[in-house]
């Protein structure tokens, strides 16, 4: 089992370093390439309406005008060491891992990355246990009553709750569960330890709305796993030997059903926790998904940067732990030694 787990974090540190080749090619590669100069570069980091010689300033202290191989080797310094930014008299210290400067907020990306993130772990986690029970929950009862009343009318929902988008469920749910019935309140985030009630008041609108995109796809793919589980030859045998239905179900039928689910779980969860865009503007919830929007549309490019590489390693912790639950949720995989 260690020798698993150091080998899968050797390849997670791995794909991490592909992932900030990448998007480092990405960011500042690619646009020399369509013809963008370092000063061009350099407007991205300044702001708007950039003087010449701040741009002069910028592209100096931050080497744009420096081979691209040089660039590289101090972006990595920056992640793995380290780095100052000197400002005419002023030198701000960003300590490793430095995902870079926001000249947009004259402050360092990871700190402001840090403070927004207890917003989206909460809003992610949150959703994620209510759509994982309740997408498989109803997944399980409309594959044991395949073609009843509640098997349509659930698979109907779920095909709903699959085509509508976040925005629109979320702006109808804010209209008339917060304005017009007052059944939640209006009010911003609360941290989970200045009160837990308000805490849970606040995000229970939000974790809804997001899960019940994610909680349509889980059921439908919970209750196809299992129309094709139940139709096994071990289940009609452990049937023969007269275990209990519920046994048979959710000891037999369910756990190898179970195994694709926590699959795209891993993604889901990575994916959400990386930065839940639509439902934290939607719900005006200052977390990594509206700080990245709000990054975009000032051009804050270190700032999107330190987002992207923070939703990548997200997925990869994500990914290892979905490989350790393999065996606890199906004890017919066995992990390699």
């Amino acid at each position: 089992m260690l020798n698993y787990i150091l080998r899968r974090l050797g390849a997670g540190l791995l794909l991490l370093a592909v992932v900030t080749a990448v998007t480092f090619w990405i960011f500042y590669v690619l646009p020399r390439w369509a013809g963008v100069t370092p000063r061009g570069m350099a407007a991205l980091y300044v702001g708007k309406a950039p003087t010449p010689e701040a741009l002069d300033a910028t592209v100096e202290r931050l080497g744009l005008d420096q081979p691209i191989a040089v660039q590289f080797l101090d972006f990595l310094r920056g992640l793995l060491f380290g780095e100052q930014f000197t400002f005419g008299r002023e030198t701000v210290e960003c300590a490793a891992p430095c995902l870079g400067y926001s000249f947009t907020t004259n402050s360092p990306v990871l700190p402001q990355i840090l403070d927004r993130l207890p917003v989206t772990l909460s809003l992610g986690l949150g959703a994620a246990v209510i759509w994982v029970v309740g997408g498989v929950t109803v997944g399980v009862i409309s594959a044991v009553k395949k073609g009843s009343v509640f098997d349509r009318l659930a698979m109907g929902t779920a095909l709903v709750g699959v085509s509508l988008p976040i925005y629109f469920t979320g702006l109808l749910a804010l209209a008339f569960l917060v304005h017009e019935w007052k059944l939640f309140p209006v009010t911003r985030y609360v941290p989970l330890t200045e009160d837990p009630v308000m805490w849970f008041q606040v995000m229970f609108l939000p974790w809804v709305t997001l899960a019940f995109l994610h909680a349509a796809q889980y059921a439908r793919q919970t209750r196809a796993g299992m129309l094709e589980t139940l139709g096994e030859d071990y289940i009609r045998t452990a049937r023969a030997k007269g275990l209990s239905e519920g046994r048979v179900i959710f000891k037999h039928a369910l756990r190898p059903t179970l195994t694709p689910i926590v699959t795209i779980l891993g993604l889901d969860i990575g994916m959400v926790l990386g930065g839940a865009i639509l439902t934290e503007k939607v719900f005006s919830l200052n977390g990594v998904g509206a700080y990245a929007i709000d990054s975009i549309v000032s051009k804050d490019l270190p700032v999107i940067l330190g987002v992207t590489l923070l939703g990548a390693v997200f997925i990869v912790i994500c990914n290892l732990i979905v490989d350790l639950l393999y065996p606890i949720v199906d004890p017919r995989v066995r992990i390699a030694k």
